[in-house]
């Protein structure tokens, strides 16, 4: 197999609500929150991974074609566009080649960076959002076991970039462009990363270009 091409998707992630990617604390603070989200270790600014909108795209197309399993899809056929786009999980016996799909890591706009080091350099205050949720007991009403979550806040953006390799002879470029935007339309009807059912993770899609040429979802 030999690759024929290559075509890029850019454009931007807006946050329409807070977005939350969780990452790990490498030390608690009081005051501190209980649920940090993933930052560069040494800009110490929010990203989103290219893994995370990957395996979103991925879930919800699988849904989508009803190949919902405990598992992602690794039948491995000729006529999957998930195994072909995103590769076939788990399976090694598979002749789809690589997979077409590469996702990469999306970092702040020079718009959102450039709001983010006004407000932590000048103003000396976060730029990120803190949600805290409780627990309620239904039988006293009262609030217990709070928690507190990071989030980058509604308006930030983020760059996009993907890429998705076409073969010679075994890819049709068209069928797989458009599945690679169905993708991005139900991540868009859904939510990008962690407590989506609660509100967070809301995004749109902005600017999207295929090749420099301007295409929609």
């Amino acid at each position: 197999m030999r690759i024929k091409c290559y075509k890029k998707i850019t454009g931007n992630i807006e946050c329409i609500t807070g977005l939350h990617i969780g990452g790990s604390a490498d030390q608690i603070d009081i005051g501190g929150v209980d649920l940090p989200i993933i930052k560069h270790p040494i800009t110490a600014e929010p990203y989103i991974p290219g893994s995370s909108l990957k395996g979103r795209m991925r879930s919800q197309l699988e849904k989508r074609l009803g190949k919902v399993d405990r598992e992602p899809c690794g039948c491995g056929k000729t006529d999957c566009l998930v195994c072909k786009v995103f590769g076939a999980h788990m399976n090694t016996r598979h002749e789809l080649g690589g997979t077409r799909l590469i996702v990469r890591d999306a970092h702040l706009s020079e718009e959102t960076r450039s709001q983010y080091s006004k407000i932590v350099n000048e103003k000396g205050v976060s730029y990120l959002d803190k949600k805290v949720e409780n627990i309620i007991d239904r039988k006293t009403g009262t609030a217990k076991h709070p928690r507190s979550q990071e989030r980058v806040p509604s308006g930030a953006k983020f760059d996009l970039e993907l890429v998705l390799q076409i073969y010679y002879d075994v890819d049709e470029e068209n069928e797989l462009v458009a599945f690679v935007k169905t993708g991005l339309k139900e991540v868009e009807n859904t939510y990008l990363g962690g407590y989506g059912s609660r509100g967070c993770g809301q995004v749109k899609f902005n600017d999207l270009k295929l090749d420099g040429i301007a295409i929609t979802l």
